[in-house]
């Protein structure tokens, strides 16, 4: 979700994290591997699952930001959770190519001094456990804004991997805000949905329409395989979704009041977003994982975005990150947390969003033998 209330911190001089000592450049889609780590032993475990089983989505809010500053404790999160796959949104990690010319979405920026040592930094952070048994692909902005990047074991090996919701080849979303990964019997769905903003704008209550629209025809476009549509979703579909509803319902930035009743509000909790929303997932047959095992609301770990602990949006929560999964895997879903908590944002690492995480069964069919 955008942060209203406090200024982006600018990419300055920073302690690079303690890494090992291989720091070759790499393609950012190529492994990053090295071969006899003890991480290996989760790998070959892994090799018994078919496909994917284990999720995690996270809107990191700048990921060079997260490897400056929360890396240790972001590892460790993950070493400890090890999911198959991880999601995230709002990477902010330009890309590359120089001003002027096409970019290329799928590769980090490079082509001056202080891209080359940033890219460095990722690359070495990737380069180490628990991140080195996973292939990455990147879908990027042209600038430090947007952009998502999905991270898959190196045993799961997808299908097809594309970046449009139009499912074109070489396309990409403006903003580098999808990624869809194909296996053999679903998709996963990697979404950094436009925030609908304050005011009747083309870019703001106009976009969000489109990609409301647009999200509409590709799920019922690809219903052929279940899906699993994770990341954040910028929308809180119910008051249950959110800390304050009155609070969120009566929100303005600067008095302005929108035209229609139905736009007004905090932009992710409008009854136009809402009512959108609720038509994605009912036209789609899809089923929001958390709600399905949580029926009720918990004020301590039932929300995914937290408000600046300084100001009016203290204490303020809504659950805007997502696990949405097609109803023909409802029944498989074994787990879906939120792993953030308190109002100064413990297990958020950083950001003012906290990973949430999914777990389904094997899809293996019971054994016949008597």
């Amino acid at each position: 979700m955008k942060r209203f209330f406090k200024p982006i911190e600018k990419d300055g001089s920073f302690k690079k994290p303690t890494l090992s000592s291989s720091s070759s450049p790499v393609k950012d889609s190529e492994k990053t591997t090295e071969n006899g780590s003890a991480a290996e032993t989760k790998e070959n475990n892994d090799t018994t699952k078919k496909e994917p089983l284990k999720f995690l989505t996270w809107n990191a809010n700048s990921f060079l930001l997260r490897i400056k500053n929360n890396w240790t404790e972001f590892s460790k999160f993950v070493e400890n959770l090890d999911p198959d796959v991880i999601a995230l949104q709002e990477v902010r990690m330009p890309a590359a190519g120089p001003k002027g010319a096409p970019r290329n979405p799928r590769e980090l920026k490079d082509d001056t001094s202080s891209s080359r040592e940033e890219k460095q930094v990722v690359v070495r952070a990737l380069s180490n456990p628990p991140f080195k048994n996973y292939n990455v692909w990147w879908s990027l902005s042209d600038s430090k804004y947007a952009g998502t990047a999905l991270f898959i074991k190196e045993c799961f090996q997808p299908k097809k991997v594309y970046f449009s919701l139009d499912q074109a080849g070489s396309k990409h979303e403006p903003d580098g805000r999808v990624i869809v990964a194909e296996f053999e019997s679903f998709r996963i769905l990697n979404t950094y949905v436009p925030n609908n903003g304050w005011k009747e704008e083309e870019s703001s209550f106009q976009r969000r329409r489109k990609w409301d629209k647009r999200m509409l025809e590709f799920v019922l476009r690809t219903s052929d395989k279940p899906l699993i549509w994770c990341g954040d979703l910028n929308v809180s579909h119910q008051d249950i979704d959110v800390s304050h509803p009155e609070f969120f319902s009566a929100a303005k930035l600067n008095g302005y009041v929108p035209p229609n009743k139905e736009d007004c509000g905090q932009p992710g909790f409008t009854l136009s977003e809402k009512t959108r929303f609720g038509s994605i997932l009912k036209e789609g047959k899809l089923v929001d994982a958390y709600r399905y095992l949580h029926k009720d609301k918990d004020m301590e770990r039932g929300f995914s975005w937290s408000g600046n602990p300084v100001g009016k949006y203290r204490g303020k929560r809504m659950r805007i990150d997502y696990f949405i999964v097609s109803e023909k895997l409802q029944e498989r879903i074994v787990a879906c947390e939120m792993h953030g908590h308190g109002i100064e944002l413990e297990g958020f690492y950083g950001s003012d969003h906290c990973p949430v995480s999914l777990k389904l069964s094997d899809s293996s069919p019971p054994s016949n033998e008597s």
